[in-house]
């Protein structure tokens, strides 16, 4: 039997956005200070594709790299107090001059890392590009048709979605997202140069990759100032003990994805110190909707209500921030639903019943995928979540796999992807819901879970075609996320806890909820 001793570390918390973002206007930016002689070094816990294109991975470390080097409109520094808080980068300005348009005014003194002058042609080329149905980070309500995209000057953008019946809204959030590429490179296409380096506007210039090193110098004419630190050399290095080891022995500067037990470690070391912060990373157990069993909703609910998530939340102490909905509680709409599903091991027999399976009798045999290396305590929580399955009849055996391993067997696949239940997190740097919302439960998606369910392509429809955030929000909290939460095409296990170690002398670092890094102001002493 499962011990059900509670004792939580962290308590929800319902950040519910004010019905319009504040959009910041731009810094004033201190002169560069002297270059340093060495790289920072950060040691990343996933490896990469080697496929540079930012809009064809969904891959979390390709990401980090791309905050170093690429430029986004705005960046969302994202707290629970102020999660629609949008800071301007490359724009100056970002209005909707109408329920269906959205003007951004863009700054004039930017250059690309190649020396192409950064105009609102590469803006309009991005958005076209990245809302191609055939990009694996497509990050857009709809595809190209839905939109149009026009470019009055060489500094502003009109964003029209009166074509799609959405409303430009959708955009606000979606600017601070999307690395901004350069129309030259996405003239190429896909297979072309943008798949062999990153060419950006941002504070670090992509040199090469050598095995699992990623080498970035400093970019001496960016527009806030050159870095004061010389480059960055971002490192796969897949175990956790070898990071902290690298950590405490002065090899590396910044590792993230600290384990608990590190974090008390580390915590005892004078020359050592620490970050964190509530993340935009919800931490997901996907259900195959796509085949037997979890094709019935009675059983996928039925599952839910086996597990006790307080007993996941001692397993992850200080990783961990209790949520009850399917995005963190710093994303836009968040709140804490009401029919969230809860341990009720009465209720799990009745649905298993109903759906025909008594005290899971006729259930196949069942496989749960998870990774080793990357997430904090997967396998620890996984082997309770396992055991607490089988305590109510469900025969589940547990996958841990390496994270490349466990990176083949993510995505779904026609007939079903492999195995009946994954572990995975999924993190957008947006306060922008329908990113994580849209992406993985409108069957035009279908990322991992497969699911296709008319009434829930409906109601993510119509938070989508909300024709202001204050309709957006009350479509999402009233319709859209309760219906998920009846649905649960997959259940959100938690918010993930961002936990990065440092060297004490390195200083002036912005890491954003989603691990984005901001190193253009730091220092190594």
């Amino acid at each position: 039997m499962i011990n059900r001793r509670r004792l939580l570390t962290y308590s929800a918390a319902a950040g519910v956005l004010a019905a319009a973002p504040r959009l910041n206007p731009d810094f004033l930016f201190s002169p560069a200070m002297a270059q340093t002689t060495s790289p920072i070094v950060f040691l990343s816990a996933e490896n990469i594709t080697g496929n540079w294109d930012c809009t064809a991975h969904t891959t979390l470390s390709q990401s980090t790299i791309q905050g170093f080097v690429m430029g986004y409109l705005a960046r969302a520094p994202m707290t629970q107090e102020n999660p629609g808080e949008l800071v301007m980068e490359l724009a100056t300005e970002i209005n909707e001059i109408s329920a269906t348009q959205l003007e951004i005014k863009l700054r004039n003194d930017i250059t690309f890392h190649d020396g192409k002058p950064f105009t609102s042609e590469d803006v309009k080329a991005t958005f076209e590009y990245g809302s191609q149905p055939d990009r694996p980070a497509q990050t857009y309500p709809g595809a190209t048709d839905t939109f149009d995209v026009t470019t009055p000057d060489d500094y502003t953008v009109i964003v029209d979605t009166s074509k799609g019946g959405y409303g430009a809204s959708l955009f606000i959030f979606l600017a601070a997202y999307l690395p901004i590429m350069s129309a030259k490179d996405i003239a190429e296409g896909p297979g072309g140069v943008l798949t062999q380096r990153l060419n950006g506007t941002g504070p670090f210039k992509f040199v090469e990759q050598r095995g699992n090193d990623t080498v970035m110098e400093a970019f001496p004419d960016y527009f806030k100032g050159a870095p004061t630190v010389s480059g960055v050399t971002f490192s796969f290095v897949g175990d956790a003990t070898t990071r902290m080891l690298s950590l405490m022995g002065g090899q590396a500067d910044i590792i993230e994805r600290l384990e608990p037990e590190q974090v008390e470690t580390l915590q005892g070391e004078a020359d050592i110190k620490l970050n964190t912060s509530v993340s935009v990373e919800n931490k997901y157990l996907w259900f195959r909707c796509s085949k037997p069993p979890f094709d019935n909703p009675l059983v996928r609910k039925a599952a839910c209500h086996a597990i006790d998530r307080e007993l996941i939340m001692e397993v992850m102490g200080v990783a961990g921030h209790a949520s009850s909905n399917f995005v963190s509680p710093i994303k836009f709409g968040y709140i804490d639903l009401d029919n969230y599903p809860e341990y009720d091991a009465e209720e799990c027999q009745r649905l298993l019943a109903e759906a025909g399976y008594p005290n899971g009798q006729g259930l196949p045999d069942l496989e749960y995928i998870t990774s080793s290396g990357f997430y904090p305590k997967t396998k620890e929580y996984g082997e309770v979540i396992t055991a607490m399955l089988q305590e109510q009849g469900f025969p589940v055996k547990l996958s841990v796999m390496e994270v490349a391993a466990w990176n083949e067997r993510l995505y779904d696949r026609p007939g079903g992807g492999p195995g009946h239940m994954v572990d995975c997190g999924w993190s957008t740097g947006s306060p922008e819901p329908d990113l994580v919302l849209r992406t993985h439960f409108h069957s035009s998606s279908k990322r991992i879970c497969g699911i296709d369910d008319a009434e829930i392509d409906a109601a993510l429809d119509a938070e989508r075609n909300a024709t202001s955030l204050d309709a957006r929000q009350e479509s999402l909290q009233t319709n859209l996320m309760p219906l998920l939460a009846d649905k649960v095409p997959a259940l959100s296990l938690f918010t993930s806890v961002m936990i990065h170690g440092m060297r004490a002398n390195l200083d002036g670092l912005f890491i954003y909820p989603d691990g984005l890094t901001d190193a253009s102001k730091a220092t190594m002493g």
